[in-house]
């Protein structure tokens, strides 16, 4: 039998005894020299961290992205240079609304975000599982936000905020349609899809630029649950998720995703009939078709969640040379708020934690000190301290650097549409639903709608109206079954959500 590994403090110390407290005598108090005691309790009072604001419940794998098609004539971002290419990848995928504890089959828009280990650093594709939000504005972020968390006063959700800020915010009904849909309840991670949402740039080593969406299109299929099947499955397991992907990984079936992008050349955006900076808006796929890039397998679960998971931090703002930005107001509040979420959560360098340093760029940089410096960042060069210097400390250099963005003066054009622009998209997507589809997402309304006021309800159905009157009127007539027995329809999937 081997001999095992010595019990020491956080220290190096060896442990005397890890069973009991030191007490003055059998029956006596206990001993404030016990350090071990005070260790022990000091340190699990503090292995909790603040859970994120929104998407506190989490689930996440690692992978690989490997090129499969050459998009330069795009971009000269280099995780796309080469077919065959691989880059490490760490995932993320998570519920908005509910807490850390939270069931994981709630009907819900999911996080769907990847870390890049890229040899020009780390870049985020910070996205969701649906290709719009609620909202295009982030001045409106917070107050949407607090619709979905708990009621100051009763500490409980609240339908009647969600619905009464939705109602107030008509360019909300895109995706709201699509959360009452059958897509609302993916029946785990695997079987749905990833958008980067947003409209993003790219630029190519010419320096032309292009308008981007990014979309990652499940390769297992989609499959989703009721919300009938969804509450039977919470009352046996609230962890569905996390157990479905170790057990994907384990028998070796290992997800994947197939990358694409949509592509508008710079000059096209003020062409449209829509805004394609409105992360309210889908670009159809008959105007800007999808453009294979890649495939992206996720197949290891790593060591320590807390460590990987828990501690990932994703931002918008992590974006490498050749992939950019956009005109898109909630992307532009998006690169400030997501970095300082997590100065606050996880403190000043969360960017050297083991999940989120960069493991294929070297790092040089003049940041300095502060809570949890656990790194050494004088980077061989303790005189460099500050830029400019004559010590050779690193100084900015790009090979291929961003070209100047057109602003024209009218920028605002964009969002000075049409009354109706809100609900043409939400309409199309309507009208491709079968029957069936309908019968459910009127349904799935009601549930939802429930404890709602009659007011809120009236402004809602005033929305839906606009969107077409059949929708309207169907989710009325639920509501007013809301007590009567509905006999479900098998799910079914043959509506391309994202081409609508």
């Amino acid at each position: 039998m081997s001999k095992k590994p010595t019990l020491t403090t956080s220290a190096g110390a060896p442990v005397e005894s890890n069973q009991t407290t030191r007490t003055a005598g059998a029956r006596g108090p206990a001993l404030l020299t016990d350090y071990q005691l005070i260790e022990k309790l000091a340190h699990q009072n503090r292995e909790r961290i603040p859970e994120r604001t929104v998407h506190a419940k989490g689930w996440g794998l690692q992978g690989t992205f490997t090129v499969t098609h050459d998009i330069s004539k795009y971009t000269c971002a280099k995780v796309f240079n080469e077919i065959g290419k691989k880059t490490e990848v760490l995932s993320r995928w998570s519920t908005v609304a509910g807490e850390s504890g939270a069931a994981d089959t709630e009907r819900d828009v999911r996080g769907f975000s990847l870390k890049f280990y890229t040899e020009d650093g780390n870049w985020d594709m910070v996205g969701n599982n649906t290709p719009v939000f609620f909202i295009r504005d982030g001045y409106k972020f917070p107050d949407f936000i607090r619709t979905q968390k708990r009621h100051p006063k009763t500490n409980l959700r609240s339908p009647e905020a969600m619905f009464d800020f939705w109602a107030a915010q008509p360019e909300c009904v895109h995706q709201v349609t699509i959360l009452m849909s059958d897509r609302g309840i993916p029946k785990n991670p695997m079987y749905m899809n990833g958008y980067g949402s947003h409209t993003f740039s790219m630029w190519n080593a010419e320096g032309e630029r292009f308008w981007v969406k990014f979309h990652f299109k499940t390769q297992q299929g989609h499959e989703h649950y009721t919300n009938e099947e969804s509450e039977k499955l919470i009352g046996k397991t609230r962890e569905s998720y996390q157990e479905d992907l170790i057990n994907a990984v384990e028998e070796g079936k290992y997800p994947k995703w197939t990358l694409y992008i949509q592509v508008m050349p710079e000059e096209e955006a003020g062409n449209q009939a829509y805004n394609p900076f409105d992360l309210t808006k889908v670009w159809p796929h008959k105007d800007f078709p999808l453009i294979e890039v890649g495939e992206l397998e996720m197949h290891t679960v790593p060591e320590n969640y807390f460590q990987m998971i828990e501690n990932a931090a994703y931002s918008p703002s992590n974006v490498v040379p050749g992939i950019g930005f956009s005109p898109d107001k909630m992307l532009q509040a998006r690169v400030f708020s997501y970095a300082d979420a997590h100065r606050y959560r996880l403190g000043t360098h969360y960017e050297a934690l083991p999940a989120n340093a960069p493991k294929n760029a070297k790092v040089n940089h003049y940041h300095k000190d502060g809570a949890m410096r656990f790194f050494t960042n004088d980077f061989d060069n303790p005189d460099a301290y500050y830029e400019p210097n004559q010590h050779n400390g690193p100084v900015a250099q790009v090979e291929n650097p961003e070209p100047p963005l057109r602003i024209d003066g009218d920028a605002d054009r964009y969002y000075q549409e049409d009354a109706d622009i809100d609900y043409v998209q939400p309409r199309a997507l309507y009208e491709m639903f079968s029957d069936e589809q309908k019968q459910r997402l009127y349904n799935n309304y009601a549930a939802a709608m429930g404890p709602c006021s009659d007011s809120v309800k009236e402004r809602w159905y005033a929305v839906l109206e606009k969107v077409h009157p059949d929708y309207a009127a169907g989710v009325r007539k639920a509501n007013e079954a809301l007590d009567s027995d509905v006999n479900a329809v098998p799910v079914t999937d043959d509506t391309p959500l994202e081409d609508n």
